[in-house]
């Protein structure tokens, strides 16, 4: 019989990964030249800015699990999974359980930590090393464990939620690339240095050491290479695109952050309400940046060299909006010192539950409504024009998460860009998922077949082609697509389960077995999967 008449066949719409050649600006290549000597190597000179930033949020901001683990437990009611977060001598773990009929239970130990605290942390682990996210994380408000983002409604546990370079970008300073095919697989430690350092915003520091140059300050650089040190992690948008050819990860201090990735924004984004990330689009609409020109940037009022106690926030922010506003001092609420209360209050995160976020629109009265104005169009962060394809791209992106407007937006736009897309398989994977939930298979095909022969490491492209192959009967044909897929990019579970599925109608229950267990190892509360298994017999399949 026909593959696609007795088993579900399911796209894989989650992860279009942009795994991107490397193409670098002067700056990133001199960068790439030049060793990085981490932040011991500060310390002689500089003690004093070292020591008073070990202790700042950014520095904080990821490590080694063990010793920073946040004890605690939490029962999340839709999937009846009862999680808990514990040390042992110097280690951590997460251990998860579910009694009765869907019994579930099991430990990982915990790796890393991301997130200083100031908001909450995250704990991630390894299985096979490929690293995960846990599903759970510590919200510091509230001082108490929920679901991560994204997770709340969810009736299964998601172990296999993968955290990739791209991930880990704003919590480390020096992230180790992922093994060549996957996107979360690392040969060694991931991290090559922990907490954003010295070197992230001042640039490598090899040369300096030896008395060879300056480093970079960020203080001396004009506009918008100045702003793009903190725009690098700050300015987080509604999608960010990779440049063609070029890497996020190539950019180095001095360089502009806008020629390595795209970043958009609605055009309501930060007129609604704000989210976690939003301190750069929002600033940008304040009256305070717009009268300045280019001259108020993040550290006209941060040092990020100084975590401020929270008795010394209100004077040491009043000072900087003094700066500017001097004679408002005697004559403007001279009783009340704390600015920001009223003209920067702190407001309920828009996109993570039980976190607030720093008004940085600075509004003139306290406002709690949201004032949403706008299309929700995209626009390019920091450009009159956006670029062509990373419109299209981003456009895409916001397909993915199930908006039809953008998806049709993303489809004109894509198509335009078509003709001079051979080289491009961001755009063609991207445009053939839109043509294969549009019906169009047969585009949506030759769309995918292009990008494997530009790139034939790309696992989604793999997967989804595989589903159009098994539609048509070409069952091995989808498997062959099917299983280096899997074998490099195991947290796709739907890959996984169509392989299975694959096997067993190919009467191959051994081997079918085999790739639920690994789906089982990576994403161990999957229905599918779990279903699935108890038939991958001989019989079962036979009966397929």
């Amino acid at each position: 019989m026909a593959y696609g008449s007795g088993a579900a066949v399911t796209p894989v719409a989650l992860l279009l990964l942009l795994w991107l050649s490397t193409q670098s600006s002067p700056a990133g290549e001199r960068a790439r030249q030049v060793e990085f000597v981490g932040n011991e190597a500060c310390a002689a000179c500089h003690r004093a800015i070292y020591d008073s930033y070990a202790a700042t949020a950014m520095a904080r901001t990821s490590g080694p699990a063990g010793p920073n683990v946040i004890e605690g437990s939490f029962e999340h009611g839709s999937s009846g999974v009862s999680y808990q977060v514990r040390r042992q001598g110097r280690d951590a773990f997460l251990s998860y359980d579910r009694p009765g009929p869907r019994r579930l239970h099991g430990t990982q130990q915990l790796k890393y930590y991301i997130g200083s605290d100031t908001r909450g942390r995250t704990f991630l682990f390894t299985i096979d090393r490929f690293l995960y996210q846990s599903p759970i994380n510590y919200y510091a408000v509230k001082q108490a464990w929920d679901m991560a983002p994204g997770s709340a409604p969810v009736r299964e546990m998601e172990l296999n939620r993968p955290v990739d370079s791209t991930c880990l970008f704003c919590h480390a300073s020096r992230v180790e690339p992922a093994e060549s095919g996957t996107s979360n697989r690392f040969a060694g430690e991931a991290f090559l240095q922990a907490g954003i350092g010295c070197e992230r915003c001042h640039g490598p520091g090899g040369n300096h050491v030896k008395g060879l140059g300056p480093m970079v300050n960020p203080a001396r650089l004009a506009g918008e290479r100045r702003d793009s040190v903190c725009n690098q992690c700050h300015l987080k948008g509604e999608a960010r695109i990779g440049a063609r050819h070029r890497r996020q990860e190539d950019y180095a201090p001095g360089d502009v952050f806008s020629d390595y990735v795209a970043t958009f924004v609605r055009d309501d984004a930060a007129t609604d309400r704000l989210g976690a990330i939003s301190q750069v689009e929002a600033l940008a609409l304040s009256a305070c940046r717009r009268r300045s020109g280019e001259a108020l940037s993040c550290i006209t009022c941060h040092d990020p060299h100084v975590q401020l106690r929270e008795d010394a926030k209100s004077a040491y922010y009043r000072a900087r909006c003094l700066g500017c506003h001097a004679p408002m001092a005697q004559k403007h609420y001279s009783r009340q010192p704390d600015c920001a209360a009223c003209h920067m209050p702190r407001i309920d995160s828009a996109d993570i539950g039980h976190t607030m976020v720093t008004d940085h629109r600075i509004v003139r009265t306290r406002r709690t409504e949201s004032q949403a104005a706008g299309s929700g169009r995209l626009l390019e962060f920091g450009r009159r024009e956006p670029r062509a394809r990373e419109l299209g791209l981003a456009y895409g992106e916001m397909a993915l998460r199930g908006d039809a407007r953008a998806a049709s937006e993303a489809f004109q736009r894509l198509q335009e860009m078509l003709p001079s897309a051979d080289d491009d398989p961001d755009l063609l994977i991207r445009l053939a998922y839109l043509y294969q939930i549009r019906g169009d298979l047969e585009h949506a095909e030759t769309l995918y077949d292009r990008a494997l022969k530009e790139d034939a490491g790309r696992a989604v492209a793999a997967a989804n082609l595989g589903v159009l192959y098994a539609r048509r009967g070409l069952l091995m044909r989808a498997i062959e697509l099917w299983r280096p897929a899997f074998d490099k990019n195991p947290q796709l579970s739907d890959l996984g389960v169509n392989l299975a599925n694959g096997l067993c109608a190919a009467g191959n229950a051994a081997a079918a077995r085999q790739v639920l267990e690994r789906v089982l190892q990576h994403n161990p509360d999957l229905g599918a999967a779990r279903a699935l298994l108890s038939d991958a017999t001989d019989a079962g399949c036979a009966r397929r």
